[in-house]
């Protein structure tokens, strides 16, 4: 009987129990959906107490606050192999990243609801309306000036993006760095004029969404270099003589005004579509006329200011745990120049845009800048060089800065005096305070010793003169009672004397 009631308890308890637990449910659907289409998720549940309405629903993972859809199991229903509830949506750009069912009992709080598991979902987005903008400024500038292009869209995430310079991919180099959707160039030259265009691309399945640019125009000019000059001598007639002299620079973007300056007076000019200007200025034979000189100058003469030193480097360090240095930054300047071009060395290895353990940013005019992971491999001796863009051939050199990792991150030795020298003062100072307060207390202790010393002798003395006082006293005493004493006796005496006379008058008869 006993054991009758106890397996009949344990078979209520296993109902109750079972009726009372939610399972956790299984998510599954689409890992890709294109924006604002229609897909499906189904959210199933195979353990759930029959008796209760169950109700499913689906959020982007902690966000509990935005429900994206629900769907209920009503009570009294009975399947075996578990409720299956599918979820229709309209995908949207904000369901992008892990969604997540949530089971629950609609009417008992007492049922701990349970999640699914994570699902990710990929939300497409097609490409747009693709334009180009020109975030560094004019379309027209001289070379030097970096250039920096932007592939705008109006719709489209996941997005490939691919350059095009008159219709033909720009080639990968030092100078040309792509990331994003952001194309710089380091640096540009004529080389670099002419049309850009990119293309955006993003597919969903098999379908593929391109956008193109319109085109963009960009004129990248040649500063004119400082021209050469030249003359020939013609004779004109029998009497008469001209010089023809010729100015000409390697380098340079058209139109050129040419101008012929004899010493600081200007002779002539002329601006030409070419390299090149002729001038013809009549001459005297065996007359020193002057010192002739050429200038040329294409639109951008004022501003190009020949680079000139020093060259200076400055660095900061990064540090990581422990104050150990894990990264240095090198800051190199040029005293002067408009159009300078950076150069960093290792070794006398020219170090290009990025490599294992170091990336170049250059920010000309005003600097560029080397930054360095320190470790084994940036060991060595750095080093900048500076020299004009439109004119490479003289270059100007900083100071060598050595880098080593033990070195960075040893202790310098000022620091260690520094340390070693507050110590052994600190040391200095204790002693002292202790040797001061040892003579402070020495002196203390003398000086209550001779108060000790005076203090005994004046009790001393003080004793002394109470014992006098006491024999003197005494003595006083002493001498009174002896006083007492021989007056009885002479009394005595006197009486006894008489006695005596009177007896020896009587036996006298």
């Amino acid at each position: 009987m006993f054991l009758f009631v106890v397996m009949l308890g344990l078979c209520f308890f296993g109902k109750e129990s079972s009726q009372s637990f939610l399972g956790r449910p299984q998510l599954t659907g689409p890992s890709e959906a294109e924006v604002k289409k229609y897909t499906g998720f189904s959210c199933e549940l195979q353990v759930y107490p029959k008796n209760e309405t169950i109700l499913l629903q689906l959020y982007k993972e902690g966000n509990r606050d935005k429900l994206l859809a629900e769907y209920s199991l009503l009570s009294g229903r009975k399947l075996d192999e578990g409720e299956v509830s599918n979820f229709p949506l309209v995908v949207q750009l904000s369901y992008e990243g892990y969604l997540e069912c949530v089971a629950s009992a609609q009417n008992n709080s007492n049922i701990e609801p349970t999640v699914s598991n994570k699902h990710h979902l990929k939300v497409i987005e097609p490409v747009k309306d693709a334009k180009v903008n020109v975030s560094s400024g004019p379309r027209e500038f001289f070379e030097g000036r970096t250039l920096n292009l932007h592939c705008e869209l109006s719709a489209g995430n996941h997005v490939s993006y691919k350059w095009l310079l008159n219709d033909r991919p720009v080639a990968v180099s030092p100078a040309h760095h792509f990331r994003d959707n952001h194309l710089r160039i380091y640096r540009p030259t004529s080389a670099d004029s002419g049309s850009y265009m990119c293309v955006a691309t993003n597919s969903f399945n098999q379908t593929v969404y391109t956008s193109n640019s319109s085109k963009v125009v960009i004129t990248v000019k040649d500063v004119v270099s400082t021209p050469d000059i030249s003359f020939t001598v013609l004779k004109e007639d029998s009497h008469n003589y001209s010089a023809v002299v010729t100015c000409q620079s390697t380098r340079g973007t058209p139109p050129v005004t040419f101008s012929l300056y004899n010493l600081e007076d200007l002779v002539a000019n002329v601006t030409v579509e070419e390299r090149s200007a002729v001038f013809k200025i009549p001459v005297v034979l065996n007359r020193h006329l002057g010192w002739l000189q050429c200038q040329a100058d294409n639109g951008d003469w004022v501003a190009k200011i020949p680079v000139g030193g020093p060259v200076t480097i400055s660095s900061d360090i990064h540090l990581g745990e422990n104050y150990a240095v894990i990264a240095l930054e090198f800051h190199c300047q040029a005293a002067k120049g408009t159009h300078p071009q950076y150069q960093w060395f290792l070794n006398k290895t020219l170090l290009h845009d990025r490599g294992s353990f170091y990336y170049v940013s250059h920010d000309p005019p005003r600097q560029s800048v080397l930054m360095l992971s320190v470790g084994r491999d940036s060991n060595g001796t750095y080093h900048c060089e500076v020299s004009d863009n439109f004119d490479n051939t003289t270059a100007i050199s900083s100071k060598r800065h050595y880098v080593d990792k033990e070195e960075l991150n040893r202790i310098p030795d000022f620091v260690v005096a520094i340390v070693f020298g507050c110590f052994t003062l600190l040391i200095l100072v204790v002693s002292a305070c202790c040797w001061i307060g040892v003579l402070i207390r020495r002196r203390e202790y003398g000086e209550r010793s001779l108060a000790d010393q005076e203090m005994r002798r004046m009790v001393a003395v003080y004793e002394n003169d109470l014992d006098l006082l006491e024999y003197n006293e005494d003595a006083d005493v002493a001498r009174t009672a002896r006083d007492g004493e021989f007056d009885q006796v002479s009394d005595v005496s006197v009486d006894e004397c008489s006695q005596y006379g009177e007896e020896e008058e009587v036996k006298e008869p």
